[in-house]
């Protein structure tokens, strides 16, 4: 690894160059409102496991489409309630795995809500939710960037983030939580999809956790990264050149960076300079966009492992300071 992006004095500036595609906003007002017409009751059934200090929940709540979404609620047994929540996303490629992944919000006294990544999970992590491709999709490098990449109306993201959205409003539902305490955190793609969530329901979400997230500054990012995921756009576009202008306008909709901008709730971030999964100036692109209180955790030696322990302590520490906890 090696230092490959702009300076730290000129990310602290940097702002990306890429509008907020037209229409942005009726795109997702329309997307919501679908998803919530086709919406069912939550669905929650206790899961033994040998964790005698958590109590934990299969959940299943409806995401895009009202399609049905997995995600598991762990919940500190015996904790008087309403308890903050926090709601995770995961990193690309994985899924939802066991409740015993997923203890550290738990033991910081939060009951914690995992959502499953749909079609996700054959990589490092299993999942339980498949992806209900929409007809028509297209052609795609494997992977799910390019997945859908003909318009925004087909895209893989617009599934996911609608997701991830649904997850937070799904929070409003659950037994025991305290609902003007959710935390939105994630990593990677759970951090792209934690300021997704957070700026499509920014009255809903009282802070946001991004660690190194995805999905940033994505036009500048595919030019100075060679790593994948941001490789897959460039393997689609070499074998579909004639697709480049289309697929950028799609992929537009999913920058998060456009979502950023509408998030005031108390934020931090978090960036390694020597990432070249999630470049700096991307995530520097989306923090620069907060109009809220913000932090952002600058790691110089890392590279997508982002601070890794040192950052999950920060998150804990901040979380607990905004929520007054």
């Amino acid at each position: 690894m090696a230092l490959f992006d702009l300076t730290l004095p000129e990310l602290r500036t940097y702002r990306s160059t890429a509008p907020a595609p037209e229409g942005f906003d009726g795109f997702w007002e329309r997307t919501l409102d679908e998803a919530r017409a086709a919406a069912k009751p939550v669905e929650l059934a206790e899961v033994p496991t040998p964790l005698c200090g958590i109590t934990t929940y299969d959940v299943t709540f409806s995401g895009f489409a009202g399609q049905p979404v997995k995600a598991w609620l762990n919940v500190p047994a015996g904790a008087p309630g309403p308890l903050p929540l926090a709601i995770e996303f995961i990193g690309y490629g994985g899924g939802r795995g066991l409740p015993i992944d997923w203890l550290l919000w738990n033991a910081a006294g939060y009951a914690h809500l995992v959502m499953d990544t749909r079609g996700q999970g054959g990589n490092w992590r299993g999942g339980d939710t498949p992806d209900r491709d929409l007809d028509g999709a297209g052609p795609s490098a494997p992977g799910f960037l390019t997945r859908g990449a003909r318009s925004p109306e087909t895209h893989y993201y617009r599934r996911l983030f609608t997701d991830a959205a649904r997850a937070v409003e799904t929070a409003a539902e659950l037994p025991g939580v305290d609902t003007s305490k959710l935390v939105t955190t994630g990593k990677s793609q759970g951090g792209a999809l934690s300021i997704a969530a957070a700026g499509l329901l920014p009255d809903r979400v009282a802070a946001v956790v991004a660690g190194v997230p995805f999905l940033c500054d994505i036009r500048r990012a595919v030019t100075i990264s060679d790593s994948f995921p941001f490789q897959e756009i460039v393997q689609f576009l070499r074998a579909n050149p004639e697709k480049a202008a289309r697929t950028f306008a799609t992929l537009d909709h999913f920058d998060v960076v456009h979502l950023a901008r509408r998030i005031a709730a108390p934020a931090l971030f978090s960036t390694a300079l020597m990432d070249t999964v999630c470049p700096p100036s991307g995530v520097f692109a989306a923090y620069n966009e907060l109009t809220g209180p913000k932090e952002i955790e600058v790691y110089e030696w890392d590279g997508h492992d982002g601070g890794r322990s040192f950052f999950d302590v920060k998150a804990l520490e901040f979380a607990a300071s905004v929520l007054r906890l």
